[in-house]
C-alpha cells in the first residue's frame, strides 16, 4: 500500500470511529440492552440527557446504531458482526500495509528506559514474562493474571519456575475457582492496592510499573531494567519486601528434574531446605573482596537463611576448601553468585 494510501486509510479510519468517552459507554449500554430511548440511556450512563441526542446520532452516522424516529425516538442495536464488517476489512488491509513499512527498534542490551504509556507497559510486562529461560517472578493484579493466563501457562509448560503475587488478596480467586498449577509453580496474594506491578526474568530482565500507570494514569510511569546489576535490585524487592509479606495459596511440590538453573541464591536456597540428598553446584559469580569474575563447583555441603529471606546463602566444598556463597551484592560471604546450576551426579556446569 503507497503511503497516500496508508495516510487516507488512517485518517478515514480514524474519522469513522471518532468515538469520545460519551460514545463509548452509549454505544456498550445499547449493545447490552438492544433498544433504548434517549432517556433511557442518560439514566444507565453518567450522560447528560441534552448530550445522549448528538451521541447516539454519532454513532448512527459511523452505522454502529440505527435510529428509529418515534416519540421518544429509540436507539437500536445493530450486531457488530455487521456493524464492524467494514472496518474489519479496512483494518485488515491497513494492517498489511502498515506491516510492510514497520521496521522493529533495536532494543539496546543493556540500560533503563522510562516508559509512560499502558499499551508500552503491558507490552514490556509480557516480554519480560516470555523471555524467562529458567526463573520467572511477577507480582500482578487478578486482571493482569487473566491477560497473561496463556503467555505464563505456555512458559510454564517449558520447565521455567514461576512464582506469582497477587494483589488485592480480596480479588484473587480461590484454587477452586481458578486453575494456579496451570501457570505457576508457587502463588501467593497480598493484602491492599500497595503492591506495584513487577516482573523479572531469570534475574536480569524486569520491569516495574505503578498499578496506576498500568490502569492508564497518564501521569504515572514504568521502568525497564535490561541488565542483571539493575535486575536484581527488583528480584530483592520482590524477594524481601513483597514476597515475605504474603499468603501462600498454591505451592507446588520441588520437581525432582536435575540440573536446575537459578537467578536467584533465595530460590536456590528455599528448594534446597526442603529436599533431602546430596547436591551439586557450578556457580557463575565474582569474588567480593576483589571482583573478579570466578566459578565456583563442587558439593552444597550447607544452606542457610534468615527467616524474612532478606539474607541466604550456600557453603560449597570444591575439594580443596569450603567456600561460602551469597547473592546479589553480597559483602559477608566469599563469592556474589550471578547463576547458579544445581545437579545431582556432580557439578553441571554453566
Amino acid at each position: 500500500m503507497a503511503s497516500d494510501d496508508l495516510l487516507t486509510s488512517l485518517e478515514h479510519i480514524a474519522e469513522r470511529l471518532d468515538f469520545g468517552e460519551y460514545e463509548a459507554k452509549a454505544y456498550l449500554t445499547i449493545l447490552e440492552h438492544g433498544e433504548l430511548t434517549a432517556a433511557e440511556i442518560a439514566e444507565y450512563t453518567d450522560i447528560p440527557q441534552p448530550r445522549v441526542y448528538d451521541t447516539v446520532r454519532s454513532l448512527s452516522d459511523s452505522g454502529l446504531v440505527e435510529l428509529r424516529e418515534s416519540r421518544p425516538m429509540k436507539v437500536l442495536a445493530i450486531d457488530p458482526d455487521e456493524a464492524f464488517a467494514d472496518y474489519r476489512d479496512s483494518l485488515s488491509s491497513l494492517v498489511d500495509g502498515l506491516g510492510k513499512r514497520y521496521t522493529k527498534p533495536a532494543r539496546e542490551a543493556e540500560g533503563v528506559s522510562l516508559v509512560k504509556s499502558r499499551p508500552t507497559m503491558l507490552r514490556y510486562l509480557e516480554d519480560v514474562i516470555e523471555s524467562a529461560e529458567y526463573e520467572l517472578m511477577v507480582s500482578l493484579t487478578p486482571d493482569l493474571l487473566d491477560r497473561f493466563h496463556e503467555t505464563l501457562a505456555s512458559v510454564k509448560d517449558t520447565g521455567v519456575s514461576v512464582e506469582i503475587l497477587l494483589s488485592p488478596a480480596a480479588a484473587v480467586p480461590g484454587p477452586e475457582e481458578f486453575d494456579y498449577v496451570d501457570v505457576a509453580t508457587t502463588v501467593r496474594t497480598r493484602r491492599g492496592v500497595t503492591t506495584p506491578i513487577v516482573a523479572v526474568a531469570d534475574g536480569e530482565y524486569a520491569m516495574y510499573a505503578t498499578r496506576e500507570g498500568i490502569e492508564g494514569a497518564e501521569d504515572r510511569y514504568g521502568v525497564i531494567f535490561n541488565r542483571s546489576e539493575l535486575g536484581f535490585l527488583l528480584s530483592g524487592f520482590l524477594n524481601t519486601v513483597l514476597w515475605t509479606t504474603a499468603e501462600t495459596v498454591v505451592d507446588e511440590p520441588i520437581s525432582d528434574r536435575f540440573p536446575r538453573r537459578y537467578g536467584t541464591i533465595r530460590r536456590c536456597v528455599a528448594d534446597l531446605s526442603r529436599l533431602e540428598g546430596t547436591y551439586y553446584a557450578s556457580i557463575d559469580g565474582r569474588d567480593v573482596e576483589t571482583g573478579e569474575h570466578t566459578l565456583v563447583e563442587g558439593e552444597i555441603v550447607d544452606v542457610t537463611a534468615e527467616s524474612n529471606w532478606i539474607a541466604a546463602s550456600m557453603l560449597v566444598d570444591t575439594g580443596d576448601r569450603e567456600i561460602e556463597v551469597g547473592g546479589q551484592v553480597a559483602a559477608l560471604e566469599d563469592i556474589e553468585a550471578h547463576e547458579i546450576v544445581v545437579g545431582t551426579d556432580g557439578p553441571p556446569g554453566v
